[in-house]
């Protein structure tokens, strides 16, 4: 099979708008808050399969960067709270409902700084955490990316421990 694809010259298109990104985004986020909420205490911090890291890591490293990405987009600082930085080892979030709790805090804080980002920003070159250039747009893409990812390893954990996850799709 060939993938083929019609070219056009008309750039000038838009496809999604700053609010409907937003809502995909959110609404990610929310399916990935319901994978979370899907795990049993204990093997949210000690369950792995094939030497990846268990998922309260990967749970915090999404907190990490959507708190520190959305942070760096509107104000140029990449930086978010301590407990919320998935490298920091002194200050580490020990517990299912401190992460849900986190969780709720970074998608008050998207909230409330989303509506901050200018119309003209999202094309603008950004350098997120001080090393990976990119515009605006393409950096939540990425976060989103990540996001994804992780949550389908979230989905593989849950049904290697025989839990049914909750529905790809539904994220609403």
């Amino acid at each position: 099979m060939e993938n083929k694809s019609t070219a056009t010259t008309n750039t000038d298109v838009t496809v999604i708008t700053a609010d409907a990104l937003y809502k995909n985004w959110q609404g990610h986020r929310r399916l990935s808050r319901k994978v979370l909420e899907s795990f049993p205490e204990k093997e949210l911090f000690e369950f792995s399969i094939g030497g990846m890291r268990p998922y309260d890591q990967l749970a915090k490293e999404m907190i990490g960067l959507a708190s520190g990405g959305i942070n760096g987009i509107v104000t140029g600082s990449w930086t978010t709270k301590p407990e919320f930085e998935h490298f920091n080892q002194e200050v580490q979030i020990k517990t299912k409902a401190g992460l849900l709790d986190a969780w709720d805090e970074v998608t008050t804080q998207l909230d409330t700084l989303w509506p901050q980002i200018p119309a003209g920003h999202f094309y603008d070159n950004v350098k997120a955490f001080g090393q990976y250039e990119n515009t605006v747009v393409d950096t939540i893409l990425y976060l989103m990316d990540n996001e994804i990812h992780h949550r389908g390893q979230g989905f593989v954990y849950l049904r290697a421990l025989g839990i049914e996850p909750p529905a790809f799709w539904d994220r609403w």
